[in-house]
């Protein structure tokens, strides 16, 4: 019976372990040939990439390790290579791989806050930015990306992690819009999963409801779909919509004016489909009276 990726290849990074190795297995199983990406520890006889391979290829799957660690600015040149040596072609990238930090932002050093964001934010540009291009060029394909709740409201002690996720749907989103017209459609998910990161910080009944492998069929929607710019919360079976939305542009209160709790509490309930929407909505405010400046 066919599959509904026989003959399509997915590139996955971070694929090693806890949800990029759900995820391969879940594209194996679906019939798609895939890329597993893990970066390769200096002295180790077998990687952990090497494991994933070999568990798809014994269940009856097609898979090939690829080792690039994705903060190198190589990496993404080395990822599509795999692919299109072994496979003829890509046709989904996954850019799963990532890490966290558990210190405030007051106790770090610049050099801690930079290496998150090497691997969280620089790491999913360095391989998107030569399989986004390919895709453009050759027809079209789907890039998933991955965020977090961080990313998008912001959590204490992860500041170098909220920012690099929140910067990972900026991207997201500018790579969407320019994708489109090309039939690339690039969208993100936030996962909520049991993992080597969040071990620590789940009770052992959350663990068991929030397997990886839950996560995976929202991935692979996404990475089938003709949907583009979008964030879902994924975990446990369950699937939510996210966005970023506004109230109502008013004319600026005075400093003094109790005008502004008004403003804090109205309701946030508009959305763009990008930010000239968002200014050219803005922009349309400032024909009203009353304005004080």
């Amino acid at each position: 019976m066919p599959k509904p990726f026989d003959n399509k290849v997915v590139a996955i990074t971070g694929a090693g372990k806890g949800l990029g190795r759900a995820y391969a297995h879940h594209f194996a199983a679906l019939g798609a040939r895939v890329v597993v990406n893990n970066r390769r520890h200096e002295g180790e006889q077998k990687s952990s990439a090497d494991c994933v391979v070999e568990e798809i290829v014994s269940a009856g799957g097609q898979a090939v390790a690829e080792g690039s660690s994705v903060e190198d600015g190589t990496a993404g040149d080395k990822l599509l290579a795999c692919a299109l040596g072994n496979f003829g072609r890509i046709d989904c990238l996954v850019a799963n791989a990532g890490v966290t930090e558990s210190r405030s932002f007051r106790k770090q050093t610049l050099e801690e806050f930079r290496d998150v964001l090497e691997v969280n934010l620089m790491g999913t540009v360095n391989v998107a930015h030569p399989v986004f291009r390919y895709l453009c060029e050759h027809g079209g394909g789907n890039i998933v990306v991955s965020t977090s709740s961080a990313g998008l409201f912001g959590e204490f002690g992860l500041p170098g992690y909220s920012t690099s996720k929140a910067a990972v749907i900026g991207l997201m989103r500018s790579l969407s819009l320019e994708g489109a017209p090309k039939n690339v459609y690039v969208n993100a998910i936030a996962p909520y999963a049991s993992t080597q990161m969040t071990a620590d910080h789940l009770s052992d009944e959350i663990q068991a409801r929030l397997a990886p492998e839950h996560v995976a069929p929202v991935i692979a929607w996404l990475a089938s779909c003709t949907v583009t710019g979008e964030v879902l919360i994924a975990g446990g079976r369950r699937v939510a919509r996210a966005g970023l939305k506004t109230s109502h542009p008013v004319p600026v209160p005075a400093i003094d004016s109790d005008e502004w709790q008004s403003l804090l509490s109205s309701e946030v309930d508009l959305n763009y489909h990008n930010a000239r929407e968002q200014f050219e909505e803005f922009a349309a405010s400032l024909k009203l009276d009353g304005d004080r400046f």
